[in-house]
This record gives structure tokens, C-alpha cells and sequence, in this order.
């Protein structure tokens, strides 16, 4: 029986923990944050929103149903690592064909358990999310702290997230055509618009505004993605190209990137949300959702004043914006995740709200 590796993570504060490894057998840097889900770490760890981050799960028991061929959120893993308190090697569901390990160590993502998950989470709840390193427990922790001193977040997440070929995802009987700017986009998010009958043309970020309105669309979603949108400037140009031409809808960094478009502000959180038990409160409704979500950065509100967007729906833990729209353009956005994979389903009408605002558009062409 192979031997399971001590491993040593280390905190920019100077904090150790030392556990066992599992998964790839190799080091790691880079952003370290907390999820607050209790399920769905499969859908967590191939999400691109975490690019180059060190997730840490606040659930302890983790790989217990293990990996199913159906539930991936994109083709590859992005994370630079996960962070658990109880691995479970033996799952136990007829759907799983691998493990969690397993599937790590195939995309070289080290993994580590058996560390007080409870501290370490409150760690970066009290002092924000930091740079981390996973790395070999008989590794100097001078060496290591060296490294974190000379790591640098990197600006390019968005262009390796999303696609570089414009691909399709098709449903039989479509009523409408949706591009999908991708900037990282969960498969979830596209099947949803499936479910609401249309055929998407998932298209790199790049792509010119030209290039969009030739192909026809019905309606334009903003998707979701790693890092921080102010390094997505072509985005938040064919936003301003496209508003007034085309309904659009965007989610997390597409709801970035539409504020940013519009002249609104955005700044990073202290420790980011991340999570399926998130409460908003629905300003139209007076409703309270619970809704998945997954970012960094936010929505100045003081600085939504005079774009021309209204705020929607608003965080109740910290007050922060979580919605917004522009009701004559028929352009809205939510920071957080409505295709609920993994989350509750609370917030799923949103695609039906995208469908409406495309209906009366075509309506008043």
C-alpha cells in the first residue's frame, strides 16, 4: 500500500497546518478561500471561477459520493488545490466512476485532510483571504514564506477559462438563439438556457460586438468567471456596444462586467462569498432567495448612482449588491448563481425572466 505524504500548508500570516496529502503529489500557491456549501464538490472544484485558488471546505466530510461522468461544470480542473477536514476514499453511489483522489491526481491538483478546517476558515474570515502554500511537510517554512512574498496574482484568468472557439449547444424544437460570452462558463448555465429553449452559441471574450449582432441573436448572457473584471476590458466594451441592440443577462463576473460597462465601480471583499446558502433579498418581489454564489470582487453601489441601473436584489449578511438592471434596455445581472449546481433553486426563474425580455424585445422590434 502506497504511503500517504505528510503535508504542510502555509498561510502569508505565517500560519502551519500539517495533514496528509492526497490527490497529486505536488506543490501549490495561490489565493486561499472558504466554500460554505454542504454538497457538490464536484460541481466546486470544475467550476473556472476558482482558477489558481486553494479552496478550502468548510463541510468536513468530503469525497464520500465520489465522481460522476455527468456532473462536471467545465472539462478541466482550474483550482490550484482543495483543503478538507475528512477525505472519504470510499464512496458510496452507484452513479460515482472514480474518486476524488483519483481525479485530482489526473489533473494535478494536490489535495489535503485531516487539518482543523474550523480555524482555518475563521482565519480568512477575520483576516481575508491571503496567498497560501501546499507544499511537502518537510519543506523549510522560511523557503515557503518566500515564495508566497514573491507570488503575484496573475491577470489572465479569464483568457484561459473560457473558450478560445466560438462551440454549440443545441435543443431540439428552439424558439430563440442565445450568445453566451464566455469568460469561464459553468455547463450548468448552458443547459439552463437549453431548458428554456434555446440553441447557445458560446463565444470567446474576445469576440467584437460586430461579430456578435451577426449572429442574429435573440438575447446576449454575460457568464461567469475567475478573477477580477477590471482585467476584462473587452467585455466591458461589447457591453456598451451591444446595450440597446440586444436583451442581455449577465451572473457573477457577467454582472461585473455589465456595472463596469454602465460606469459603475467594483473592489474586492475582504474574504469573497462562497457558498449555497447565501440570503438576498429580492427587491421586486420582497423575497428572500437562497442562492449559490461564488466571487471575490463586488458592485460599488454608491457608484451605481447616474449609470442608469437600478439595484434588484441586495445581500442580507453584508449589504452588498447583488443585483441590478436596466428595465428599458432590457440588460439585468445577479452576482450570484441561479443555475443552482451546486445550491438551492430559488432563483432559477431568472432564465425565464431572460426569455421574457426577449419576447417583448422581438415584440417591439
Amino acid at each position: 500500500m502506497e504511503k500517504i505524504k505528510k503535508k504542510k500548508l502555509v498561510l502569508e500570516n505565517g500560519d502551519v497546518y500539517i495533514g496528509k496529502g492526497f490527490g497529486a503529489d505536488t506543490d501549490a500557491i495561490g489565493e486561499i478561500v472558504f466554500n460554505t456549501a454542504m454538497a457538490g464538490y464536484q460541481e466546486i472544484i470544475s467550476d473556472p471561477s476558482y482558477a489558481d485558488q486553494l479552496i478550502v471546505m468548510s463541510y468536513p466530510i468530503i469525497g464520500n459520493y465520489g465522481i460522476t461522468d455527468e456532473d462536471y461544470e467545465s472539462k478541466g480542473l482550474m483550482l490550484r488545490a482543495l483543503i478538507v477536514r475528512d477525505y472519504n476514499d470510499a464512496p458510496s453511489n452507484f452513479r460515482y466512476t472514480k474518486t476524488l483522489s483519483e481525479l485530482l491526481e489526473e489533473d494535478g491538483v494536490p489535495g489535503m485532510q485531516g487539518i482543523d478546517t474550523r480555524k482555518l476558515v475563521r482565519t480568512i474570515r477575520d483576516k481575508g483571504s491571503m496567498v497560501a502554500c501546499l507544499t511537502d511537510e518537510e519543506t523549510p517554512t522560511e523557503e515557503v514564506m518566500e515564495r508566497i512574498k514573491a507570488f503575484s496574482y496573475p491577470t489572465d484568468q479569464v483568457k484561459r477559462a473560457g473558450c478560445k472557439k466560438r462551440w454549440y449547444s443545441r435543443t431540439p424544437n428552439h424558439k430563440y438563439n442565445v450568445v453566451a460570452v464566455d469568460c469561464g462558463i459553468k455547463n450548468q448555465m448552458v443547459h439552463n438556457l437549453n431548458a428554456q429553449g434555446c440553441n447557445v452559441i458560446i463565444v470567446p471574450h474576445t469576440i467584437s460586438a460586430e461579430d456578435v449582432l451577426a449572429l442574429k441573436p435573440d438575447g446576449v448572457f454575460l457568464s461567469n468567471g475567475p478573477g477580477d473584471p477590471v482585467n476584462v476590458p473587452e467585455v466591458v466594451e461589447l457591453v456598451r456596444q451591444l446595450k440597446g441592440k440586444v436583451p442581455m443577462m449577465g451572473v457573477c463576473m457577467g454582472h461585473q462586467l455589465i456595472s463596469l460597462a454602465y460606469g459603475a465601480k467594483t473592489y474586492k471583499l475582504k474574504f469573497g462569498h462562497r457558498g449555497g446558502n447565501h440570503p438576498i433579498l429580492n427587491k421586486e418581489t420582497g423575497c428572500v432567495e437562497i442562492t449559490a454564489q461564488n466571487h471575490s470582487y463586488a458592485v460599488d453601489e454608491k457608484s451605481l448612482k447616474g449609470t442608469g441601473l437600478t439595484v434588484t436584489h441586495v445581500n442580507l449578511l453584508d449589504g452588498t449588491v447583488e443585483g441590478v438592471e436596466d428595465k428599458k434596455n432590457r440588460v439585468f445581472s445577479v452576482q450570484f448563481h441561479p443555475e443552482s449546481a451546486p445550491g438551492p433553486q430559488d432563483s432559477i426563474r431568472l432564465f425565464e425572466k431572460f426569455i421574457v425580455n426577449i419576447e417583448e424585445w422581438k415584440k417591439n422590434a
